[in-house]
């Protein structure tokens, strides 16, 4: 699927006793890159011993763009210290806006502390404005914030014990990575919405930790992956000793809340989620997905990138040759500026190709892992028959697409989601395929060999985990931003 439907979330990234801990954050960062393009940024500590004992200082540089662009030699030389988090982003609440770009940093009475955050607090709007009554004073418009806010109020001086105590207010998806002056830390809601793994760097002299995403980033890096940081869960990493407690709150509804998308689109497919390989579950995908809707075709061809593993899937259920039909250019900017109003129905072949020598004259199968408004499909499909194909038969590696996502995903509303309010037929008219099937949700359980005791999966069934009092009123909020 093209980006610009379904828009990334946010990555985090932090590293625990490194001589290069600014540098490998700035790699992690990197490897997390298709988990948010608007911003980056990198906060380190620098620690000196003094007669009072370790005395941490804060460095830190952000700003908006892609980390390969945001970061220059002189950037990641002053990021000094052996110890760093790091944030990749797309806005989920709050603009696109340095003010509001991660990590957030503030001056605790306990010290410096810097916080990267991955998810959506739900009840973001009823703290803040709370928080607001009682003197707080906002310099952005995010979520994460609210968090600083609570660990300012709080009145405990120990930083483990205002955070577990902060954490019990909110409500939704949060996995947050925290550095301050003398600890690193990371916790996860105790739903488990977002990935988030521990991993560590061992050599003769010293032992690295490190918390991440997803663990291409550990890849990236060379770190083992030691295990994932659990739901619920506070992780404190300090020279003395590493301490795992658990934030105990109770759900009704449910114990646990993965997001499934993670499997369907978002994560790299060379990262384990949630202890499974998103490429092995995006391939079953396909496999299921034949199972069910099977067609007489001459090949099966993916929307580059994230098609490509349920294609493969396809083709192997089905016994349809698999080929490349589309060719992206991953070498367009995300801002490509079209001159004149006669090329913008050039539309998707900005970024996509077809082949007319692999399309011409042939019954075609095209896999994608989702399908939001219809447009871009409809694009695709009009290429492929210009390119010369026979028929084309759409077919989706994931359920209808019925509701939007409020856990960390910015996703279109409700009104906009094709599937929310036109038929199958109705779709299939729309964007002019012969035929369009979707992976059902019972197959979609069935390759993924879990259920929805285990996953989130609110966008395809509309059971919301959590309650979504706030978001009514974060919405209008953003309106008026």
């Amino acid at each position: 699927m093209l980006k610009g439907s379904w828009k990334d979330e946010c990555g985090v990234f932090g590293i625990w006793n490194h001589p290069e801990a600014a540098r490998l954050t700035y790699l992690g960062l990197y490897a997390l890159q298709h988990r948010g393009q608007e911003s980056a940024g990198i906060v380190s500590l620098e620690t000196q011993n003094s007669v009072h004992g370790p005395k941490g200082t804060h460095h830190i540089y952000k700003s908006l763009g892609l980390v390969a662009d945001i970061f220059k030699e002189s950037h990641l030389t002053s990021l000094k210290g052996l110890s760093a988090i790091g944030h990749v982003r797309y806005s989920t609440t709050g603009g696109n806006s340095l003010m509001n770009a991660q990590p957030l940093t503030s001056n605790l009475l306990s010290g410096p502390v810097a916080v990267a955050h991955n998810g959506n607090i739900v009840n973001s709007s009823i703290l803040r404005e709370a928080l607001q009554r009682d003197g707080a004073i906002f310099q952005g418009n995010n979520d994460t914030e609210v968090l600083l806010h609570l660990l300012a109020k709080n009145p405990s001086t120990h930083l483990r014990s205002a955070l577990k105590e902060s954490l019990q207010c909110l409500d939704g998806a949060y996995s947050f990575v925290i550095l301050a002056h003398d600890r690193l830390i990371a916790a996860r809601d105790p739903l488990g919405f977002r990935p988030l793994v521990l991993g560590r760097i061992e050599n003769s002299s010293s032992l690295s930790y490190i918390v991440a995403s997803e663990t291409c980033a550990l890849d990236l890096i060379g770190a083992e992956f030691v295990r994932e940081i659990e739901p619920g869960e506070i992780l404190e990493i300090s020279a003395k000793e590493m301490i795992s407690e658990k934030v105990k709150i109770e759900n009704p509804k449910r114990k646990s809340a993965q997001c499934v998308f993670e499997h369907v689109y978002f994560a790299r497919p060379d990262s384990v989620v949630f202890g499974r390989s998103v490429y092995e579950s995006r391939k079953r995908f396909g496999e299921q997905l034949a199972f069910e809707s099977n067609v007489e075709a001459d090949v099966v061809i993916p929307v580059p990138d994230s098609g490509v593993p349920s294609a493969l899937g396809f083709s192997q259920a089905s016994g349809i040759p698999f080929e490349f039909g589309l060719i992206r250019n991953h070498y367009v900017g995300r801002t490509f500026i079209q001159p004149t109003q006669a090329v913008r129905d050039i539309g998707v072949k900005i970024k996509l190709n077809a082949q007319v020598g692999i399309l011409k004259g042939k019954r075609i199968v095209v896999i994608d892992d989702s399908l939001v408004r219809g447009t871009t499909s409809q694009k695709i499909i009009q290429m492929l028959r210009a390119a010369g194909a026979k028929e084309v038969h759409l077919r989706i590696a994931s359920p209808p697409t019925v509701g939007p996502c409020y856990y960390g995903v910015d996703t279109p509303q409700k009104s906009e989601l094709i599937a929310s309010n036109q038929s199958l037929e109705d779709i299939r008219r729309f964007i002019g395929a012969d035929s369009l099937a979707y992976l059902s949700e019972k197959g979609m359980w069935k390759a993924m060999n879990a259920g929805p005791e285990t996953f989130c999966a609110a966008c395809f069934n509309g059971d919301y985990p959590t309650n979504l009092k706030g978001v009514e009123i974060q919405k209008r909020a953003e309106k008026n931003i």
